[in-house]
């Protein structure tokens, strides 16, 4: 009998604010899995092959409701124990999923793309504005189109953003913020959607959480107090903060790649398909949620037993060679992009698709108003936040 490797620390730290720690590429080639050393001091297998992260993103033997049960093995030190639809397995989550697809159509995201543009337009007509040709993109475009959007979707109301991003900041951390305060911005989280939700059942709006809240008692099941709440908050987290890091991520990475950004004002038609391909490679984050093996299985020679913990990573999966020609080059024109940034499965990102919509407008309309923008600062000063669930770049200078 052979001993079993030893774990490796991780999180990796990134050497650039673009692109993912080597290490990825490294493992890929010496095996699908890799034994970690997780921030909360347990170990797990970190996927890194495209094949093996979407068989256990899509496969019911790998459990994220597992990951609630006491002394399961989790990812970072505070626990994360919520009854929302990440962590929900089957059949409570084909139930409450079903609920909220009913109300969360792809007619009422298309109804808000051209509010969408409309605020973009309203951003970009500041920022025109200035005095100095020159801001932080993060804080004019990045940030706050997807906090609007997602108030606007939700029925939050939009002069309590800073409130709730803080609180964001700190839930989303892992090792960026105390353990006290991460279990702080949780509980404060809960209490103000529940207020919220209470509100909505007494008077209704016509935004997603009014619609959520009046489903009937004979409405297979309805949603309960707690499904709703968590769900309200974990719409409000990823609705901004994923898509807020992706834009920035984008326009940085189209920044340093002239002869892409040249062919999409060429050829702006190409906007949806280079959305894809910049999901790809410059996703808001390297690693998604934790799963737990309910049974021994066998992932490409490596045995996983019942109970371990597995940790895919969608970034690396994005990267693999074995998927993707080319894959660490960005080619906007590259067909069929069927990246991981989103998921697999039952647990395929809800809001893609206002996600996809918020990325495609701001993109198209800023390259579009901004013929001569550039990065007004070094690649490397770029700051890439660290020690939390989701990133992307914490500032962005630019100047045209």
């Amino acid at each position: 009998m052979t001993d079993q490797p030893e774990a490796v620390d991780f999180p990796f730290e990134r050497t650039s604010p673009l692109h993912p720690c080597p290490h990825y590429a490294r493992l890929r080639e010496e095996a699908a899995l890799t034994a970690v050393r997780m921030p909360s001091g347990d170990t797990g297998q970190l996927v890194t092959r495209y094949e093996e992260v979407r068989l256990v993103l899509s496969d019911p033997r790998f459990s994220r409701a597992a990951t609630m049960e006491d002394g399961a093995p989790r990812y970072g030190p505070a626990p994360q124990k919520f009854k929302t639809l990440l962590n929900m397995d089957d059949p409570e989550h084909s139930r409450v999923r079903r609920l909220v697809s009913r109300e969360f159509t792809v007619r009422r995201v298309a109804a808000l793309r051209p509010r969408i543009q409309e605020y973009t337009d309203s951003l970009l007509d500041q920022m025109a504005a200035l005095p100095g040709r020159e801001t932080d993109l993060v804080q004019a475009l990045a940030f706050p189109l997807p906090v609007q959007m997602i108030c606007e979707l939700l029925g939050v109301p939009y002069e309590d953003r800073e409130q709730f991003a803080a609180w964001s900041d700190s839930f989303m951390a892992i090792t960026a913020r105390p353990v006290e305060e991460i279990l702080a911005a949780q509980r404060a989280l809960y209490v103000y959607l529940s207020g919220l939700v209470a509100d909505k059942r007494l008077h209704p709006g016509a935004d997603l959480l009014s619609a959520l809240t009046q489903i009937s008692d004979s409405d297979d099941g309805r949603l309960s107090e707690e499904e709703l709440i968590f769900l309200g908050v974990s719409l409000l987290l990823a609705g901004h903060e994923t898509t807020a890091n992706q834009i920035g991520n984008s326009v940085l990475a189209l920044l340093t790649h002239p002869d892409q950004l040249d062919i999409l004002r060429k050829e702006p038609e190409l906007i949806p398909n280079a959305v894809e391909e910049l999901l790809r490679l410059f996703p808001p984050g390297d690693e998604t949620l934790l799963r737990i093996a309910l049974e021994d299985v066998v992932i490409d020679g490596t045995p996983v037993r019942a109970g371990e913990a597995l940790l895919p990573s969608p970034g690396s999966a994005n990267r693999d060679e074995r998927h993707f020609e080319q894959a660490e080059v960005l080619d906007v024109r590259r067909a069929h992009v069927d990246h991981m940034t989103f998921g697999q499965g039952a647990h395929y990102c809800l809001g893609s698709g206002l996600a996809r919509a918020e990325l495609q407008i701001a993109i198209e309309t800023l390259i579009r108003r901004f013929p001569t923008l550039r990065l007004n600062a070094p690649l490397e000063s770029i700051p890439r936040q660290t020690g939390r669930l989701v990133h992307g770049v914490g500032r962005l200078p630019v100047a045209w």
